[in-house]
C-alpha cells in the first residue's frame, strides 16, 4: 500500500475534519499559553481557526497590554490581520498549506520593515511617519510561510542605542514596556516589548533584534525562549540597524519548540545582505536537532567569570540546580572555565558608535520621502530630538547618538584595530575553551532578576550578563528559563561556536524537558 506524505495525510485531515466541524462551532478558548503544535493540532481539527485566534490575541492586546496592567508592549496591531487570517483559512479549506506557521499570528520588534499599513520606527517619534516601501527579507519569508503578521512591538528607543543613562523598554513612540511579573520591574531590552507580548500571551512567537544582549536578556527576564543566531544565517536587510558586525533578528517563544518553528522559517540566504558573513552551504536543521535532543554524554563546560560586576547568591543557586540536572541527564560537566574579556566592551563601543553612523546613514538615505519630515541621516534625527526636546528627551539625553555622529568612516585606524580587537577576544575566547576541552556548548547564567525601573537614574542591571561573548563573536546563543527569584524569572544561557545553532538548540530543548522553570505571569 502506498504512504501518504506528511503534508498529503495533513491536507487530507484537514479537508475530512473541516467538513464535520464547520465554522459556525468554532468554540473560543484560552490560549494565552498553548503552543504553536497544539494550535496547529486544533485548525487542523477544524476546532480552530486563524481568524479566531488572531482575534484572541487582538482582545487579548486590548485588554491587558493598552488597558488592565497596561503592559505598553505593542506600539500597534495590524488593521489587515483579520483579512489575512481569513484568506490562510480560505487556503487551509483548499488544502493549500505553507507549513508549520500558516495561520499563526507573529509579533515583530518595530525596527522591522513592513509593506503594509504600519510604520517602521526603531520606537522613535522621529520616524512616526515612516511606512517601508518593502517587507524585510524575513518578513516576506514569514508572510511565505503563511504567518500572519499580528502588529509591531515597543523596544529601547533606536534598539537601546541613545543614551547611557536610559531606561530599557523606553521609546518616545511607545512609552515605558512594563515587565510581566512585576510592573515596577524593567522588561531589559531592546526587543523588550517582544519578550513581554510572548510571556503575556500577546502572541505565540515575537521577532526580536540583537547587537548585544537585546533578545538574551529581555527574553530571560520575561521568561521565555530567545535564541541569537550565528551572524548572517538571518537576514538583516530591511531592519533599521546598529552595528553590521553583530546586528541579527531572532525568535522568541514560550518553548524552544516554539521559538525553533520561527527560526527554521526565518533562516535563509539573503545575497542583498551585502554585510552579512558567508552563508553556509548546509543550512543547520533546527527541527530535526530537536527531534534529537539529548544530554547524555553531552560536554558542557560551566562558565564561571560571567559576572561583570559581582554575582547573585539567589541565581547562582539556581545555576548550580541547572548543572545539577544536566548531570543527571548524562551530560558531562567542566566546570570552572574562565574567559578573559578584558578590553572587549571599550573595543565593542568604539565599533557600535562607528558602524551605527554609516549603518543608520544608509538605511535613512535608503527610503522614499514620505511627508519631507523623516530625518535623512543621523545628524537630522539629533536635530529633530533637540527640536522635539519635551517629547523625545523627557528625562534622558541622546549622548551616544552625538558621540556616533562625531565618528569617521569605517576606514579609520581607530574603528579598523577595536574591530579587530573585539572580534578576536570574544571569538578566541570561546573557540580556545570548547576545543581545549572538546565541549559541545558552554552555559552560564543569562543574567539576574529584573531591576526597578528609574527613568531618572536609567537601568540598574546588577552587572550580571553573559550575552556579549555571543554577541561580539557573532557566535549563536540560547537562553531557557531556569528558575525564579523573588517571584521573577532568570535565564540559563547555551552558546558555542559559529553555526552551532542546530547543537545549542537541542542541547537547550533537552535542557527544557527535564528543567523547564517557566511560570506564566499572574496577569
Amino acid at each position: 500500500m502506498r504512504r501518504l506524505s506528511l503534508w498529503a495525510a495533513y491536507t487530507l485531515c484537514v479537508l475530512v475534519l473541516a467538513a464535520c466541524h464547520p465554522a459556525d462551532e468554532v468554540h473560543v478558548m484560552d490560549y494565552a499559553e498553548t503552543d504553536m503544535t497544539t494550535l496547529q493540532a486544533q485548525m487542523a481539527a477544524g476546532k480552530l481557526t486563524a481568524r479566531v485566534l488572531t482575534q484572541f490575541y487582538l482582545d487579548r492586546i486590548s485588554r491587558l497590554d493598552q488597558q488592565g496592567p497596561t503592559l505598553n508592549a505593542v506600539i500597534e496591531v495590524n488593521p489587515d490581520a483579520l483579512q489575512i487570517a481569513d484568506e490562510l483559512d480560505q487556503a487551509r479549506s483548499l488544502g493549500q498549506l505553507r507549513g508549520p506557521l500558516h495561520g499563526i499570528p507573529v509579533l515583530l520588534k518595530a525596527n522591522i520593515d513592513t509593506h503594509d499599513q504600519m510604520a517602521t520606527t526603531a520606537g522613535s517619534v522621529s520616524l512616526k511617519d515612516h511606512h517601508a516601501a518593502a517587507d524585510a527579507f524575513i518578513v516576506k519569508r514569514l508572510r511565505d510561510a503563511g504567518a500572519i503578521i499580528l502588529g509591531k512591538t515597543n523596544l529601547s528607543e533606536w534598539a537601546n542605542f541613545r543614551s547611557n543613562s536610559s531606561s530599557s523598554g523606553w521609546s518616545s513612540l511607545g512609552g515605558q514596556t512594563h515587565n510581566p511579573y512585576d510592573p515596577r520591574r524593567n522588561p531589559c531590552g531592546s526587543s523588550s516589548g517582544s519578550a513581554v507580548a510572548v510571556a503575556a500571551g500577546l502572541a505565540s512567537v515575537a521577532v526580536g533584534t540583537e547587537t548585544d544582549g537585546s533578545i538574551m536578556c529581555p527574553s530571560s527576564k520575561s521568561g521565555i525562549v530567545g535564541i541569537k543566531p550565528s551572524l548572517g544565517l538571518v537576514s538583516r536587510r530591511g531592519i533599521i540597524p546598529i552595528a553590521h558586525s553583530q546586528d541579527t533578528a531572532g525568535p522568541m517563544g514560550r518553548t524552544v519548540r516554539d521559538a525553533a518553528l520561527l527560526y527554521a522559517a526565518m533562516i535563509g540566504e539573503d545575497t542583498e545582505d551585502v554585510t552579512a558573513p558567508s552563508f553556509p552551504g548546509q543550512i543547520p536543521d533546527v527541527m530535526a536537532a530537536l527531534d534529537d535532543a539529548s544530554l547524555q554524554g553531552r560536554r558542557i563546560g560551566v562558565l564561571r567569570n560571567y559576572a561583570g560586576a559581582g554575582t547573585d547568591e539567589r541565581v547562582e543557586q539556581i545555576f548550580t540546580h541547572s548543572i545539577a540536572l544536566l548531570r543527571q541527564q548524562g551530560a558531562v560537566i567542566i566546570d570552572d572555565l574562565s574567559i578573559a574579556r578584558k578590553g572587549m566592551g571599550n573595543a565593542e563601543f568604539e565599533v557600535l558608535l562607528y558602524e551605527f553612523k554609516f549603518n543608520l546613514n544608509a538605511y535613512l538615505e535608503s527610503i522614499s520621502p514620505q511627508d519631507g519630515t523623516t530625518p535623512r541621516d543621523l545628524a537630522a534625527v539629533i536635530t529633530y530630538n533637540q527640536q522635539h526636546s519635551a517629547l523625545t528627551m523627557p528625562s534622558f539625553g541622546q549622548d551616544i547618538l552625538v558621540l556616533a555622529q562625531a565618528k569617521g568612516p569605517l576606514t579609520e585606524h581607530a574603528y579598523i584595530e577595536a574591530l579587530q580587537t573585539s572580534k578576536s577576544i570574544a571569538q578566541e575566547g570561546i573557540n580556545q575553551a570548547l576545543q581545549a576541552h572538546q565541549l559541545d556548548a558552554i552555559i552560564a547564567p543569562t543574567g539576574g532578576p529584573a531591576w526597578l525601573t528609574d527613568h531618572i537614574n536609567g537601568d540598574r542591571p546588577g552587572g550580571i550578563s553573559s550575552s556579549s561573548l555571543a554577541a561580539i563573536s557573532g557566535y549563536p546563543a540560547v537562553t531557557v528559563p531556569a528558575g525564579m527569584v523573588e517571584g521573577l524569572p532568570v535565564g540559563l544561557s547555551f552558546f558555542g561556536a559559529d553555526m552551532m545553532d542546530a547543537k545549542l538548540i537541542g542541547l537547550a530543548h533537552a535542557f527544557e524537558l527535564v528543567g523547564s522553570a517557566r511560570v506564566a505571569p499572574d496577569l
